[in-house]
Protein backbone atom coordinates (compact mmCIF):
# COMPACT_ATOMS: atom_id res chain seq x y z
CA UNK A 1 0.00 0.00 0.00
CA UNK A 2 1.30 3.07 -0.95
CA UNK A 3 1.90 5.46 2.49
CA UNK A 4 0.81 8.73 2.22
CA UNK A 5 1.99 11.99 2.84
CA UNK A 6 1.22 14.33 5.82
CA UNK A 7 1.05 17.51 6.73
CA UNK A 8 -0.25 19.14 10.25
CA UNK A 9 -2.91 22.49 10.40
CA UNK A 10 -1.62 24.05 13.91
CA UNK A 11 -3.05 27.44 15.28
CA UNK A 12 -4.63 28.34 18.22
CA UNK A 13 -8.29 28.17 18.71
CA UNK A 14 -10.45 30.51 16.54
CA UNK A 15 -7.27 30.89 14.44
CA UNK A 16 -8.69 29.46 11.10
CA UNK A 17 -7.53 26.05 10.76
CA UNK A 18 -11.02 24.56 9.73
CA UNK A 19 -11.32 26.91 7.47
CA UNK A 20 -7.96 26.97 5.69
CA UNK A 21 -9.02 23.50 5.26
CA UNK A 22 -11.94 23.27 3.91
CA UNK A 23 -10.44 26.43 1.02
CA UNK A 24 -7.57 24.06 0.66
CA UNK A 25 -8.97 21.03 -0.08
CA UNK A 26 -11.17 21.64 -3.34
CA UNK A 27 -7.22 23.60 -4.33
CA UNK A 28 -5.14 20.18 -4.16
CA UNK A 29 -8.11 17.80 -5.78
CA UNK A 30 -8.03 19.96 -8.16
CA UNK A 31 -4.38 19.04 -9.01
CA UNK A 32 -5.07 15.18 -8.47
CA UNK A 33 -4.64 14.70 -5.21
CA UNK A 34 -6.34 12.05 -3.22
CA UNK A 35 -6.88 13.98 0.11
CA UNK A 36 -8.06 13.33 3.48
CA UNK A 37 -8.55 14.55 6.97
CA UNK A 38 -8.18 13.53 10.69
CA UNK A 39 -9.30 16.68 12.99
CA UNK A 40 -8.86 15.75 16.83
CA UNK A 41 -11.72 16.78 19.21
CA UNK A 42 -10.52 17.96 22.84
CA UNK A 43 -13.76 17.43 23.47
CA UNK A 44 -16.31 14.20 23.30
CA UNK A 45 -18.49 14.07 19.89
CA UNK A 46 -20.90 12.07 18.66
CA UNK A 47 -21.98 11.62 15.01
CA UNK A 48 -24.85 9.46 16.25
CA UNK A 49 -27.65 10.59 17.40
CA UNK A 50 -30.67 9.45 20.50
CA UNK A 51 -33.06 6.99 19.00
CA UNK A 52 -31.36 6.15 16.08
CA UNK A 53 -30.68 2.27 15.48
CA UNK A 54 -27.25 2.98 15.11
CA UNK A 55 -27.27 4.96 18.71
CA UNK A 56 -29.51 2.08 20.30
CA UNK A 57 -26.48 -0.93 19.13
CA UNK A 58 -24.02 1.63 21.09
CA UNK A 59 -25.85 1.67 24.22
CA UNK A 60 -27.12 -1.45 24.22
CA UNK A 61 -22.70 -2.39 24.17
CA UNK A 62 -22.15 -2.78 20.72
CA UNK A 63 -17.67 -1.94 21.04
CA UNK A 64 -17.93 -0.48 16.88
CA UNK A 65 -20.85 -0.12 15.15
CA UNK A 66 -20.56 0.94 11.38
CA UNK A 67 -23.20 2.72 9.73
CA UNK A 68 -23.14 2.74 5.44
CA UNK A 69 -25.52 3.97 2.83
CA UNK A 70 -24.67 4.04 -0.48
CA UNK A 71 -22.84 7.40 -0.23
CA UNK A 72 -20.40 6.79 2.81
CA UNK A 73 -19.45 4.83 5.54
CA UNK A 74 -18.38 5.34 9.06
CA UNK A 75 -17.43 3.62 11.73
CA UNK A 76 -17.93 4.16 15.56
CA UNK A 77 -15.30 2.57 17.87
CA UNK A 78 -16.09 3.05 21.71
CA UNK A 79 -12.88 3.53 23.16
CA UNK A 80 -13.88 2.62 26.86
CA UNK A 81 -10.62 1.87 29.29
CA UNK A 82 -8.36 1.88 26.13
CA UNK A 83 -5.91 5.14 25.33
CA UNK A 84 -6.65 7.40 23.28
CA UNK A 85 -5.35 6.07 19.77
CA UNK A 86 -2.39 7.02 18.09
CA UNK A 87 -1.94 9.11 15.43
CA UNK A 88 -0.74 6.28 12.97
CA UNK A 89 -3.13 3.75 14.49
CA UNK A 90 -5.96 6.12 13.07
CA UNK A 91 -4.23 6.79 9.88
CA UNK A 92 -4.11 3.04 9.15
CA UNK A 93 -7.21 2.33 9.60
CA UNK A 94 -8.00 5.00 7.14
CA UNK A 95 -8.30 4.28 2.80
CA UNK A 96 -5.21 4.92 0.42
CA UNK A 97 -4.76 8.61 -0.18
CA UNK A 98 -2.05 10.73 -1.32
CA UNK A 99 -2.32 13.21 1.55
CA UNK A 100 -3.57 13.51 4.90
CA UNK A 101 -4.07 17.09 6.34
CA UNK A 102 -3.95 16.19 10.37
CA UNK A 103 -6.10 19.16 12.31
CA UNK A 104 -4.72 18.74 15.81
CA UNK A 105 -2.29 15.97 17.32
CA UNK A 106 0.46 18.93 17.63
CA UNK A 107 3.01 16.73 19.59
CA UNK A 108 2.59 13.51 16.92
CA UNK A 109 3.10 15.59 14.04
CA UNK A 110 6.47 15.01 11.67
CA UNK A 111 5.54 18.45 10.26
CA UNK A 112 3.07 21.23 10.70
CA UNK A 113 1.60 24.58 9.05
CA UNK A 114 0.58 27.57 11.69
CA UNK A 115 -2.28 29.53 11.33
CA UNK A 116 -1.57 32.88 12.71
CA UNK A 117 -4.31 36.20 12.81
CA UNK A 118 -2.62 38.93 13.85
CA UNK A 119 -6.08 40.26 15.27
CA UNK A 120 -6.59 37.25 17.31
CA UNK A 121 -4.01 38.72 19.85
CA UNK A 122 -2.80 34.89 20.68
CA UNK A 123 0.83 33.91 20.63
CA UNK A 124 2.00 32.12 18.11
CA UNK A 125 2.89 28.17 18.66
CA UNK A 126 6.05 27.65 16.94
CA UNK A 127 8.59 29.30 19.21
CA UNK A 128 7.83 25.90 20.85
CA UNK A 129 6.74 23.60 18.60
CA UNK A 130 10.18 22.01 16.27
CA UNK A 131 7.78 20.46 14.13
CA UNK A 132 6.26 24.08 12.15
CA UNK A 133 8.10 24.47 9.45
CA UNK A 134 5.44 27.67 8.10
CA UNK A 135 3.01 30.42 9.43
CA UNK A 136 0.42 31.43 7.01
CA UNK A 137 -0.38 34.49 8.03
CA UNK A 138 -3.10 37.35 7.36
CA UNK A 139 -0.17 39.92 8.83
CA UNK A 140 1.75 42.54 6.54
CA UNK A 141 5.14 41.18 6.28
CA UNK A 142 6.34 44.03 8.27
CA UNK A 143 3.80 43.23 11.20
CA UNK A 144 4.55 40.46 13.75
CA UNK A 145 5.14 38.07 13.99
CA UNK A 146 8.63 38.48 12.92
CA UNK A 147 9.61 34.87 11.96
CA UNK A 148 13.00 33.54 12.27
CA UNK A 149 15.46 32.28 9.31
CA UNK A 150 13.98 28.97 8.10
CA UNK A 151 10.52 29.55 9.35
CA UNK A 152 8.27 30.15 5.77
CA UNK A 153 5.86 32.83 5.99
CA UNK A 154 2.59 32.60 3.63
CA UNK A 155 -0.05 34.24 2.76
CA UNK A 156 -3.51 33.20 4.63
CA UNK A 157 -5.34 34.26 1.51
CA UNK A 158 -3.04 32.76 -1.10
CA UNK A 159 -4.52 29.14 -1.32
CA UNK A 160 -2.57 28.39 -4.13
CA UNK A 161 0.77 29.22 -2.63
CA UNK A 162 -0.29 27.35 0.55
CA UNK A 163 -1.45 24.34 -1.98
CA UNK A 164 2.44 24.60 -3.41
CA UNK A 165 4.30 24.74 -0.01
CA UNK A 166 2.06 21.45 1.63
CA UNK A 167 2.72 19.49 -1.61
CA UNK A 168 6.57 20.61 -1.16
CA UNK A 169 6.94 20.10 2.08
CA UNK A 170 4.43 17.11 3.49
CA UNK A 171 6.70 14.21 4.80
CA UNK A 172 5.59 10.56 4.75
CA UNK A 173 2.92 9.39 7.34
CA UNK A 174 4.39 7.98 10.72
CA UNK A 175 4.74 4.91 11.28
CA UNK A 176 4.97 2.85 14.33
CA UNK A 177 1.26 1.50 14.48
CA UNK A 178 0.54 -0.50 17.76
Amino acid sequence: MHRPAIMGIAGRSGAGKTTLIVRLLPELRRRGLRVSTIKHAHHGFDIDRPGKDSHRHRAAGAHEVMLASGNRWALLHEREDEPEAALPDLIARMASADLILVEGFRGSLPVALEIHRLAAGQDPLWPDNPAIVAVATDARPDQPPHLPTGLTGLDLADIPAIADFVTARARPCPTGVS
